[in-house]
């Protein structure tokens, strides 16, 4: 057994590594592969000297005993976290960047550009969804490229859409193997054509390519052993959990600690992994593997290893050069990721894990390792970290028995060192509440679906993310909400009842019925800011990430020089317009669309703004999408700052409850 520190000696240990971060954090290199071994390395001594205490001072010796088996299943439960946070630790200790490597690289063709495909794969999306990724795709600067819409739905409309746009339009007589199979239709009927494919750009219906998109990931195909090149999934709107707790400028998205940081140090060792959308793929080497693969419905992650075991890269360039719709509902979020952790679940299944006799280098047995154990442990610890407690009120079984000091000198250094590592590396992106409402919205979901996954035999349903329709109102979501609901109830009548109830608390636990207390009121907080993000907020349809610029407007015979504040398909805010009427007609002058009619709608975001409804003419439409979401910029949010979440939510809250009475 491990002996217990003083309090003492264990709040220094914990105020030294917090002080000597302070002081030398700011002056390394985030890149700087000696700098992230050092700091993550001595968070993975203090997270396995945290669970070798775990072991043998907070549990008791192995018995089939209902409450020693509760405990031993929670310790190793938590052990198997901690074992996949080590994994993510050590591939997080190197990264790397590509985009001086397509500096150097563009234009190696010559005077022969390999062409390239586009293939935008859609089902059920709507007609405003997909103009605005088919404008995106045919205002390429890439001179070879011909795009290809593939619709599994088979509409009139979005033939004559892709006539307007001069695209290819495809059907196929079925859907079998939905996205994948989608893909593979037009891939193998291009391979007969005489102009057929060098490479094939993957988009999904809701992802707008930047204009420099291709050309930026021809680039990096002068290596003869890149089969794939993946680039990063930047959104122009707020996922669910920024929209509805209205904290989006201040706390980015739930996949920029992937895209941006995870998914770079994956490239450095050579297991970055595709993830569908925005990526290209080497034609001949889609081909020796025999097409997408079908044999899961994340077709994406068995693609990268299925080049591997055929001898090509799958390389990362960490580059915003597409952006695309986040799932807009908190239904459509969880959908998602459940369809993210079956397809792996089925990866595994058929055979592809760390100990596979398939032909594939240790270090893709790694990467299927690491990604499997994300799912397998993550998710389902949250649930159990909020049922435990309920444990201990209700029937007195205490699962973490420990004191005080022995948390504040085990734990309290890990969980710090953690969480100053991973936020120096990702500019903020990890804290704490936020981090575990988002893994509560989709627990029962991600749990669930490990279980299919591993048991029933595939292949299982491909559910679509569905995205667009009315989201103009309010929306509760009670379904999702209802679990949470019962869980602050249970809890709070737990610590009621438990002044009454006749069994002994304090001698069950001791002093360790504090540290209950605390992951009590903790798991409190997290369900009533999981209860929140279930309540979904109205959205326009201007990009969040607008940045203001100089505008001119002609109104009533004159002309003003206001500020254009936002700016979408149908809509628009100027801030510094004399007040006018609603109704008014006026006509602005937007860059790289032209001159557009619109009447005054009303009052903007703020009392000093006027909101606008645009009338853009057909022939404005698809410049005006290309000038909101073909530019080579970051749309989404990439630095958290607890200030400005502070600020953002107050802002909503002055807006709603005091602006508007």
């Amino acid at each position: 057994m491990l002996s217990a520190p003083s309090l003492v000696s264990s709040l220094g240990l914990t105020l030294t590594l917090l002080g000597l971060a302070l002081v030398f954090l700011p002056m390394l290199d985030r890149e700087d592969w000696r700098a992230r071994s050092v700091l993550l390395g001595l968070s993975v001594l203090l997270a396995w000297r945290y669970m070798a205490w775990r072991f043998t001072a907070t549990i008791p010796a192995f018995a089939f005993e209902p409450t020693i088996v509760l405990a031993w299943a929670f310790a190793l439960l938590e052990g198997l976290t901690i074992a996949s946070s080590t994994s993510a630790f050590l591939i997080l200790s190197r990264t790397r960047r590509r985009s001086a490597e397509v500096d150097q690289n563009l234009g190696w063709w010559g005077s022969r550009p390999p062409r390239a495909d586009i293939y935008i794969a859609t089902y059920n999306e709507e007609a405003s969804v997909l103009e605005r990724t088919i404008a995106g795709a045919v205002a390429s600067a890439y001179p070879a490229a011909r795009i290809f819409v593939l619709d599994d739905a088979r509409r009139p409309w979005l033939a004559a859409l892709c006539a307007h746009y001069g695209v290819d339009y495809v059907t196929r007589p079925d859907n079998a193997h939905a996205k994948a199979g989608n893909l593979n239709h037009a891939f193998w009927r291009r391979r007969t054509d005489p102009d057929a494919p060098d490479l094939v750009a993957v988009l999904d219906a809701d992802f707008v390519p930047h204009r420099d998109f291709v050309s930026c990931c021809v680039a990096l195909f002068g290596q003869a052993r890149t089969g794939l090149v993946q680039t990063p999934q930047h959104f122009f709107n707020e996922d669910p959990l920024q929209h509805n707790l209205h904290i989006g400028r201040g706390y980015p998205d739930e996949q920029r600690f992937f895209f941006d940081h995870l998914e770079a140090s994956r490239d450095a060792w050579g297991i970055a992994v595709c993830c569908g959308t925005s990526s290209m793929v080497r034609a001949d080497a889609l081909a020796a593997i025999g097409g997408f693969p079908t044999e899961s419905v994340t077709e994406d992650f068995l693609l990268t290893i299925k080049l591997a075991e055929a001898g090509w890269d799958t390389v990362y360039l960490n580059e915003a050069l597409t952006e695309g719709l986040a799932p807009e509902g908190l239904q459509e979020y969880i959908v998602q990721r459940g369809r993210w952790c079956l397809g792996m679940m089925e990866i595994v299944r058929g055979g592809y894990t760390p100990w596979t006799r398939r032909n594939i280098s240790w270090r893709q047995r790694w990467s299927v390792g690491d990604s499997a154990l994300f799912w397998i442990s993550t998710f389902p610890f949250r649930l159990a970290s909020m049922l435990c407690p309920l444990l201990y009120w209700y029937f007195g079984v205490t699962v973490v028995n420990a004191t005080v000091e022995d948390v504040i000198a085990y734990y309290v250094p890990f969980n710090v060192v953690t969480l100053v590592a991973l936020n120096w590396i990702s500019r903020g992106l990890v804290v704490p509440i936020l981090n575990d409402v988002s893994q509560l919205l989709a627990a029962w979901p991600i749990t669930k679906a490990i279980w299919m996954g591993l048991t029933q035999p595939g292949p299982h349903k491909f559910k679509v993310t569905a995205k667009g329709g009315d989201r103009s109102r309010t929306i509760v979501q009670w379904p999702i909400m209802q679990p949470f609901l019962i869980l602050m109830g249970l809890t709070l009548v737990g610590l009621v009842s438990s002044s009454w109830r006749e069994i002994n608390y304090d001698q069950m636990a001791g002093d360790g019925m504090y540290v209950v207390l605390f992951w009590t009121f903790y798991n409190l907080l997290v369900l009533i800011v999981a209860s929140c993000a279930c309540i979904e907020a109205p959205r326009g349809d201007a990009p969040d990430a607008f940045k203001a610029e100089p505008a001119r407007v002609r109104l009533d015979g004159r002309d003003y020089r206001p500020w254009l504040v936002s700016l979408g398909l149908g809509t628009a805010e100027l801030r510094g317009l004399p007040p006018a009427p609603v109704g008014t007609r006026l006509a602005i002058d937007i860059a790289d669309v032209g001159v557009v009619d619109a009447t005054v709608a009303g009052q903007g975001a703020t009392a000093d703004r006027t909101s606008l409804a645009l009338e853009a003419s057909p022939e404005q439409i698809g410049p005006l999408l290309v000038r909101l979401h073909a530019a080579k910029n970051t749309p989404s949010t990439t630095r958290g700052s607890l200030p400005i979440m502070l600020r953002q939510f107050a802002r909503q809250l002055y807006v709603r409850h005091v602006r508007q009475g």
